[in-house]
């Protein structure tokens, strides 16, 4: 139909959504990575890479938008090539994969869900990392953070849940 051709032949101004949802549970440490900060911290997030839940997710609402599956698929936890791997890598190249897909981004809406440790003195720091690798302005840039009011795992304080949405655009 006429409609199928025109998704299809996605056009110039053509408005993409991504979703992306990461987890990474605690472990022995003394900081945290959250979107590219180090954060002091009694724990430390268990991963392969450097267990960045926040760029993970936002990773993955960027490949969303390009329809270009997900961050296992790029970057295996079972490769030992990224073992410890900053987790901006995986960003750039999501990143890079939406611009050979002409996709300029718009904004990121992140949500991260804790209990602890309390992140509002890090947010000025996480949003200006953020604008700086993936080129956008800090006022496209939203990062809330919630609780789950003591309720399953995160509630336990046992991890840490990440949700992003990106929405980028044809170019």
């Amino acid at each position: 139909s006429d409609i199928q051709n025109r998704l299809t032949n996605s056009q110039s101004g053509e408005v993409r959504v991504g979703n992306g949802y990461d987890v990474h549970r605690f472990e022995t440490g003394d900081h945290l990575m959250l979107c590219g900060v180090k954060i002091p911290f009694n724990k430390g997030l268990s991963g392969h890479s450097d267990a960045d839940v926040a760029l993970h997710a936002i990773t993955d609402a960027i490949l969303g938008t390009a329809g270009a599956g997900d961050i296992g698929e790029y970057f295996p936890p079972e490769d030992p090539k990224w073992e410890n791997s900053p987790s901006e890598v995986f960003l750039v190249e999501a990143h890079n994969i939406a611009k050979n897909n002409s996709l300029m981004l718009v904004n990121i809406d992140l949500t991260i869900v804790f209990e602890e440790p309390k992140i509002t003195p890090f947010k000025k720091a996480m949003i200006e990392y953020l604008s700086k690798v993936l080129q956008i302005d800090k006022k496209r840039i939203n990062i809330k953070a919630k609780t789950s009011e003591g309720l399953g795992f995160v509630g336990r304080k046992e991890g840490i849940a990440a949700f992003a949405i990106v929405n980028a655009q044809k170019y």
